[in-house]
């Protein structure tokens, strides 16, 4: 049990990261804006929770010892799984009709 808690924190951060930009109005759920957000800039808000959960993974496993090597395509698999995990939010927002 000693890496199974760090691994399933870092897929719940990373789900509420990634649905944070179509769920919240504000820019990085802090800041508010004068007139809603567009899609490009909640495609940038998600980007930049990429790096946020990332930083949060990376400092979990510098923590649980050595930090492994990674090669491009452990970005490219971890951008797409973010991609992914973003789905939920952006159908709420933009392919949900609310009556």
């Amino acid at each position: 049990m000693g890496q199974t808690i760090p691994v399933w924190l870092v897929v719940l951060v990373s789900l509420l990261a990634a649905n944070l930009p179509f769920m919240s109005g504000r820019f990085m759920a802090f800041y508010r804006l004068k007139e809603p957000k567009s899609l490009a800039l909640r495609l940038l808000e998600l980007v930049l929770w990429y790096f946020i959960a990332g930083a949060f993974a990376l400092w979990l496993e510098h923590r649980g010892g050595q930090i492994a090597p990674q090669g491009w395509e452990f970005y490219a698999i971890t951008g797409t799984l973010f991609v992914t995990f973003a789905f939920p939010g952006f159908v709420y927002r933009y392919l949900f009709k609310l009556r």
